[in-house]
């Protein structure tokens, strides 16, 4: 069971997001906080596994109480959920201990797919959100990132993370053991990255994204 911190200064969105995980197996909401103080004590209190850190908040800003966090209790993952996509405010909140950026637009199914991944160690991004951090991070690997479609942007996150590992030469079978998903599932998905991307085949998907 992966026990969830909601940080939030709209009551409205917390309550959508307990909703959600409610009524997904595996997971449930210990707790709720209005800004980053309480975050800091309700971590503290509740020692959650994920917590789930607005980033503009009043008394104390998300990517603060995040830092705060992940130095006291190094074993809890914070991941910013924002409206905010500045690049900027995307590497300050990776260098201050966050596991994952996201976006508040984010689909409902990557959403809890983001959290379980989180929950295991993995870095999570939003959608265009890493190659915009990464050409800031280093400006000379801009000819690689360049080569993406524009299209890339419109895949899921589940989509990139598949299509990532198509280009690792991971095969459907091997995907869906990493993912704990079907391979009916994952064949799924690839059909719709073929299709956003507009390429013919499963070879083209591993050229775009063996570098990633």
């Amino acid at each position: 069971m992966i026990r969830v911190l909601l940080v939030d200064d709209q009551r409205l969105l917390r309550e959508g997001i307990r909703m959600i995980l409610s009524k997904t197996p595996g997971f449930t909401v210990v707790g709720e906080a209005s800004n980053g103080i309480e975050a800091i004590a309700q971590t503290e209190a509740l020692m959650p596994d994920v917590v789930l850190m607005d980033l503009r908040m009043p008394l104390l800003d998300g990517a603060t109480a995040s830092a705060s966090i992940h130095r006291q209790f190094p074993q809890v993952q914070v991941m910013m959920l924002t409206g905010e996509d500045n690049e900027v405010q995307v590497a300050e909140a990776l260098q201050g201990g966050a596991a994952g950026y996201l976006l508040k637009s984010t689909p409902t199914e990557d959403l809890i797919q983001a959290i379980a991944l989180v929950h295991k160690g993995y870095t999570q991004l939003g959608p265009g959100l890493g190659k915009r951090l990464m050409a800031q991070l280093n400006p000379a690997s801009g000819s690689k990132t360049a080569s993406l479609p524009a299209e890339w942007d419109k895949l899921t996150m589940r989509e990139q993370e598949i299509a990532r590992l198509i280009g690792t030469g991971m095969t459907n079978e091997e995907i869906a053991k990493q993912l704990c998903i079907s391979k009916s599932t994952v064949k799924n998905h690839i059909t719709k990255i073929l299709q956003r991307l507009n390429v013919r085949d499963r070879t083209q998907v591993a050229i775009l994204t063996h570098s990633l």
